[in-house]
């Protein structure tokens, strides 16, 4: 009886795990998206509907809306294309290209180079490209193609240069392009207070997988834009781990294999270290000192 109880509960089970699941990942895909108002207010609408005409039976209605849920699928690859084009550019990324040292020289070439535009509230635009290619989402630009170091970023974004207005992109630790127009963001949630970079950063971050670094004119503070997300005020090393937690390549974790060839190679080396000391030959214990001789004193007068 229990084993029948349970062959036909795990299926349904499963399948409203697998729904569970697959719901929450599409609302934090969704999320925070130029495409979450109207997908939000679609479905309000969609339930109302069905709910309606669940309740009073309107026949006609309800066809309408199965046929509309059939051809739905379209106008979510509409609404969401910058996202899904972004999403399964992430799934086929692999950076294999650069080694880690040169990845981590990278990182440390933008971080220098924010400190020191921050510390003379310059303002300054970089995006740094991975596997979208960013020319595709902004417009105009400046081809410069040169080794990113923090001297050349530092003239390009001096004021009253020719170049200094728009974005930097760069990829593998050179300077793409300058002057560069990033897509604004059109979304209305934003503080009144973000300026034009950093709008300007969330809306080049929603259509590609880059990431943007932003160097506020006004205050100096830092900040930076990944999938759509905006972090203000961070410090340099809170810039330096995020970086390199995208950048550069993670180490391969150890796993049960690992830990247990490792323990075997530990007790090894030490049972053969204990086995030699064993076998080891005693040394024969050194001659000791002999005793010295005992001090003479004079003889005794004879008493007579």
């Amino acid at each position: 009886m229990a084993l029948e109880l349970l062959n036909n509960i795990w299926r349904p089970a499963l399948e409203i795990l697998i729904l569970a699941v697959g719901i929450y990942y599409a609302a934090n895909f969704i999320r925070g998206t130029r495409g979450a108002p109207v997908v939000t207010g679609l479905v309000v609408l969609l339930v109302s509907l069905t709910f309606i005409t669940t309740v009073l039976e309107l026949t006609v209605l309800r066809g309408l809306l199965t046929w509309f849920f059939s051809f739905s699928a379209i106008g979510v690859v509409v609404i969401f294309q910058p996202e899904l084009r972004r999403l399964l550019a992430e799934l086929g990324n692999q950076s294999l290209l650069l080694s880690a040292r040169e990845q981590r020289e990278d990182v440390e070439v933008i971080v220098e180079t924010v400190e020191r535009l921050a510390d003379v509230r310059i303002g300054a635009l970089m995006a740094m490209e991975q596997s979208i290619n960013l020319a595709e989402a902004v417009e105009s630009g400046i081809v410069v193609d040169c080794e990113a170091t923090p001297e050349m970023l530092e003239t390009i974004f001096f004021p009253n240069n020719a170049i200094h207005d728009g974005g930097v992109i760069l990829k593998n630790g050179r300077i793409l392009r300058a002057a560069c127009i990033f897509p604004l963001t059109h979304r209305h949630d934003l503080h009144k207070s973000l300026g034009t970079r950093h709008r300007a950063a969330i809306g080049l971050s929603e259509e590609t997988d880059a990431v943007i670094v932003i160097v506020s004119e006004e205050s100096g503070a830092i900040s930076y834009a990944y999938r759509g997300e905006l972090r203000r005020g961070v410090t340099a090393e809170e810039l330096r781990a995020f970086l390199t937690s995208i950048f550069v390549q993670r180490v391969r974790a150890r796993n049960w294999v690992d830990h247990l060839r490792l323990w075997l190679a530990q007790n090894i080396s030490r049972s053969s270290s204990a086995k030699a000391t064993a076998s080891a030959p005693v040394p024969p214990p050194s001659n000791p000192p002999e005793p010295a001789a005992p001090a003479s004193f004079p003889p005794k007068a004879e008493v007579k």
